[in-house]
């Protein structure tokens, strides 16, 4: 005699363990065995063992979220045009003239049009790697989505098509990958114009890039009336840099208050600002000096610091100005 036994919740309590759920799946591959051929089924499983492959080496979320990181990084890179002598034919006696000798030999004009053609180049570069991302982020989550289906009509009739997927996202990885480096720039004209017998070896344009300057925000502070600023470039470049610091009250209440600001050359990685009003913010932006090479900057890194409640209101002989001095002192260390 069988008995029945509900409302016990037994059920459920058994489909709330882990091995229940592995148990369940497997129930399901056993009943879709039985539903396919044996050669289907081996087919069917191999496929998806391959697709499951695809997912957690050649498209994994571990690799797309570094590349995202990687994009992220190059929307805040500095590009510039960077101008590289072709090697002299063989037997040429003349010495291969350096770069900043050839800036002395392009024509002025021609080298502003490249540039806009650089700035455009960039622009585009950026862009077709953002849709490149977006695509592998679409194919990731479609072959996902049938990973997970019980249906195995994709991975028999219809394996085709997904075989031509992952060709496709592979060879949109590959362009990716590729897209990340800068390339050479396109020359429609001669940048070098005539000058009478002089030999002049042909030259290429390349874009080159560099990484990001970002304050550091652990070691900048500020004090009751001055801040110490500290910034830093992810790789070192191989020779010193020259930075452009800025600086600006937020909010200012006089007339006098709105010269709480300006724009400070500096060849080092720190900076200290004197004279700064108490208990007030300021912005702080970094940048690298301008430069004839520059072709497109989008990013600029700012910080923003509050600077300490001061003593109590009254007059102090020794914070006073004199007059027709501006406020602001500046000192580098």
């Amino acid at each position: 005699m069988n008995f029945q036994v509900t409302g016990l919740g037994l059920d459920k309590m058994k489909l709330d363990s882990p091995q229940s759920f592995l148990d369940q799946e497997e129930a399901e591959e056993a009943e879709d065995q039985q539903l396919l051929e044996p050669e289907a089924w081996r087919a069917y499983m191999e496929r998806r063992t391959a697709l499951r492959e695809f997912l957690t080496s050649d498209l994994s979320p571990h690799l797309l979220k570094r590349h995202h990181a990687r994009m992220e990084l190059l929307k805040k890179c500095s590009y510039y045009i960077e101008i590289l002598p072709k090697h002299l034919a063989l037997g040429d006696q003349n010495p291969l003239v350096l770069p900043n000798t050839m800036f002395q030999l392009i024509d002025p004009w021609k080298f502003q049009r490249m540039k806009k053609v650089g700035t455009a180049q960039t622009k585009i570069q950026l862009l077709l790697l953002g849709d490149l991302l977006e695509q592998l982020d679409r194919g990731r989550a479609e072959l996902d989505a049938l990973l997970e289906s019980p249906d195995p009509r994709p991975f028999l009739a219809g394996w085709g098509l997904v075989a031509q997927r992952l060709a496709d996202l592979s060879a949109v990885m590959d362009s990716f990958l590729a897209m990340m480096v800068p390339g050479r720039l396109h020359l429609k004209h001669r940048l070098v114009s005539d000058i009478g017998t002089t030999k002049i070896p042909h030259i290429r344009l390349m874009l080159s890039t560099k990484m990001p300057v970002m304050f550091d925000r652990k070691g900048s502070v500020a004090h009751q009336d001055w801040a110490s600023l500290r910034w830093f470039v992810t790789i070192q470049p191989a020779a010193p840099e020259q930075f452009e610091l800025r600086f600006k009250l937020l909010d200012p209440r006089t007339q006098q208050e709105c010269m709480q600001c300006g724009i400070i050359p500096v060849a080092a990685c720190t900076f200290d600002v004197h004279n700064l009003l108490p208990n007030r913010s300021y912005r702080f932006t970094i940048k690298r000096a301008e430069s004839y090479t520059l072709v497109y900057e989008p990013w600029w890194d700012s910080l923003t610091l509050q600077t300490r409640l001061g003593p109590p209101e009254g007059p102090t002989p020794s914070r006073l100005g004199k007059p027709g001095l501006p406020l602001t002192t500046l000192s580098a260390r």
